[in-house]
């Protein structure tokens, strides 16, 4: 047991010194895209997600032309409609006035430019032609699909995501290309202290043990290349997003990579790599 753990610690230390300083740039770039990508999918996946995507339509109306009432009994006969509530403009106005800088536009203004409206519930997918029909309506001065565009924006973001996730697959096919020719080259240039070593009695997983480790190692650190690329573009994009999340009241930040993501990028490089060196080895040695 002691000779074998220090065959694979010497074989360990070998690997180590056969690192290259610019593979594991070029691997930690390849990471970082995706990486990053994924970081900030999942930021505005997490900002979507607390948006209000109740499906709904918000009617307003011209309080001269428009019987509310009857426009409402009008309105839930429509079999499409799941519900429907009437906000008078003092009670929309109550709580616009919870948004910061609107009680001072408010009071410049000195009355209440809100009109009444109707708060119409349907299904998703009747929400586009119904608030068509609803717009034609007598007394109806503007359609608003309230939540609509919040959809849109998630199905965007579920895009993204795919579309991350396909960046991490082509990129994780150059890691491996990356390593697999980088470990050829390391064989080819000690193809002489090879065949020594087999006449020595070397069995071949002594021999391909330390190129192993050299791919494991080389995507390792890519990966904590990859990391620090991605922690510090977050840091140099929070500062903006902090001074326009705050412009709107919000204190919204950037979320790069949390402890368990991070440990799965190193996995990830790391697994690239030693399948990098696998692939290599196993075709020189033959």
């Amino acid at each position: 047991m002691t000779t074998w753990l220090r065959q694979h610690r010497q074989a360990f230390v070998r690997a180590a010194r056969r690192v290259g300083i610019l593979n594991t740039l070029v691997i930690g770039i390849a990471l970082a895209l995706p990486a990053g990508g994924y970081a900030l999918v999942e930021s505005l996946r997490a900002l979507t997600g607390r948006l209000t995507l109740e499906p709904q339509i918000s009617l307003f109306l011209d309080a001269k032309a428009a019987d509310a009432d009857a426009l409402a009994a009008r309105i839930k006969r429509d079999s499409r409609v799941a519900g429907l509530r009437f906000v008078p403009r003092e009670q929309a106005l109550k709580e616009l006035a919870a948004v910061q800088g609107v009680p001072e536009l408010v009071a410049a203004l000195g009355r209440n430019p809100l009109p009444d409206a109707l708060v119409v519930r349907a299904a998703p997918e009747a929400i586009e032609p119904l608030a068509a029909e609803l717009a034609k309506l007598p007394g109806v001065t503007h359609v608003q699909a309230d939540a609509l565009w919040a959809a849109r924006l998630a199905r965007l973001a579920r895009l993204a995501r795919l579309a991350v996730w396909m960046l991490a697959a082509v990129l994780g096919g150059a890691l491996v290309a990356v390593t697999f020719n980088t470990i050829r080259l390391q064989i080819v240039t000690q193809r002489a202290e090879i065949e020594v070593s087999r006449l020595l009695g070397a069995t071949d997983a002594f021999i391909r043990r330390p190129f192993y480790y050299a791919g494991l190692l080389q995507g390792l650190a890519g990966g904590l290349v990859a990391l620090a690329l991605v922690y510090g573009a977050f840091a140099l994009l929070n500062r903006e997003v902090a001074a326009l999340a705050q412009s709107y009241g919000s204190g919204f930040r950037l979320a790069a990579l949390g402890a368990p993501d991070a440990a799965a990028l190193l996995a990830f490089g790391a697994l690239l790599g030693a399948l990098g060196a696998h692939l290599s080895v196993s075709r020189q040695m033959r």
